[in-house]
């Protein structure tokens, strides 16, 4: 995310940090290169106005350019300016106080309703909520089955009417009615989309929001199409009311002019961002962290939260009983890497590290990570559990059950190897690097 945008604020603010004193013309040669970067990412031209006048205004400010670091301070004031620009902080779901809280989801056609409804379900569920999804798109033919297909694989129920047709405002009240029967405290209507916005659509809305009464409603927009979403949002916005957005494709979005922008055009928050296509990839809109992996400072909590879901607390106290008895095996190695894989891709993870983002040449093979899967997987549990038995027949034999080269099985054996030799390094308080 936001990778082309980030690239170039770091260029910018790099040549201020250096120096021990800035004048107003400093300041100003810099902003122009801010504005001319916002412009390219496609952040909406009146936002990054008033965004570069409020930073302007700010860091000519005397306590700014008469301090020992006055570059320093500047980035200090852009990244305190971009946070409100993206909302301030992060805010959630309003829930009813009377079970079930309706959340309505809105958009155009192909913006990701249908799998952002899913997100969101098993986003709930993992809070120990009990959710229910509502196919209320009664005109696309694949709307139902897409939903259903998807309630399927995350054990979410999903209420729908048959076949396509019918009254949408209807299916929503019975859902509710069902909903209520079930003891779901969580109503997620998965309403129809169009390809442009247009009045039966908004009609048709409107009368489920006067039907149903929902706590939220929440508009599902495509971050890649950058001032499209913001336009398509503002519309939604004054025709029908919403009370939060869900971008989503966040992944792909290397410029970031929708998430900088809806904000301030429409006055209402970001609530969630959808970072991948499995229906575990929602997080929260955090808007402290999303200005930190703009200016490239990482994301330390959202890599927390993210290790805590994924290893918890009897995953951390055997990976510390394998390093202190060397019993770390192939099976352990192969385990540990689909955990590493589960929290999004390695790309992704090494952003939120601070710092990282600004090496140079630093990519991540993650195919080589599924050959090293692959290659495991075709050993013998002899084998995982005693690499010194490796001859080279068998290693050959692996590498053929493993669709790989016999050099690709040396190099993971050795890799292990000295990933073995890195822990015994870590009992004594050393950090070396990782061998993958």
């Amino acid at each position: 995310m936001f990778e082309s945008l980030s690239k170039k604020l770091d260029a910018v603010l790099k040549k201020l940090k250096g120096r021990g004193f800035l004048k107003e013309e400093d300041v100003d040669l810099a902003l122009k290169e801010v504005r001319v970067a916002l412009l390219e990412a496609d952040v909406n031209f009146k936002v990054v106005k008033e965004f570069v006048s409020t930073v302007r205004e700010r860091a000519v400010a005397a306590e700014v350019l008469e301090s020992l670091t006055p570059g320093q301070q500047v980035v200090k004031v852009v990244h305190a300016s971009l946070c409100e620009l993206l909302g301030g902080q992060a805010e959630r779901i309003k829930l009813a106080p009377n079970p079930p809280t309706v959340i309505m989801l809105v958009g155009l056609q192909g913006c990701g309703k249908t799998t952002t409804a899913a997100k969101l379900g098993v986003m709930f569920k993992a809070e120990g909520r009990r959710p229910m999804l509502v196919a209320a798109d009664l005109q696309r033919p694949a709307a139902i089955e897409q939903l259903r297909t998807l309630g399927e694989q995350t054990g979410i129920p999903v209420y729908a009417a048959q076949g396509t047709g019918g009254d949408p405002v209807a299916v929503c009240n019975d859902s509710i009615k069902e909903a209520k029967r079930e003891g779901r405290d969580i109503v997620i209507l998965d309403t129809a989309g169009r390809l442009h916005i247009d009045e039966p659509l908004m009609q048709q809305l409107k009368a489920i929001k006067d039907g149903t009464d929902p706590s939220e409603i929440l508009l599902v927009a495509d971050a890649m199409t950058g001032q499209d979403a913001v336009n398509i949002a503002g519309k939604f916005n004054d025709d029908l009311g919403i009370d939060g957005v869900v971008l989503s494709k966040m992944d792909g979005d290397a410029r970031g002019g929708a998430a900088l922008s809806i904000r301030h055009v429409t006055g209402k928050p970001i609530k969630f961002m959808g970072v991948g296509e499995k229906t575990d990839m929602l997080e929260p809109f955090h808007p402290d962290r999303v200005a930190n992996g703009i200016l490239g400072m990482g994301d330390v909590m959202t890599l927390i939260e993210k290790a805590q879901k994924t290893f918890d607390e009897e995953d951390t106290l055997k990976l510390k009983e394998q390093i202190a008895g060397d019993s770390f095996s192939f099976v352990d190695l192969r385990d540990q890497l689909r955990k590493l894989r589960s929290m999004g891709s390695l790309e992704s993870i090494l952003s939120m590290i601070p710092g990282a983002g600004k090496l140079k040449g630093l990519k991540v093979d993650e195919e080589n990570l599924v050959k090293v899967e692959a290659i495991i997987n075709s050993m013998t549990p002899a084998e995982r559990a005693n690499h010194n038995i490796l001859n080279g027949s068998r290693r050959k034999r692996i590498a053929d059950g493993s669709g790989t080269s016999a050099a690709d099985v040396n190099r993971v054996v050795k890799q292990y190897v000295q990933m073995k030799k890195m822990m015994k390094m870590m009992k004594k308080g050393k950090m070396p690097s990782m061998p993958f």
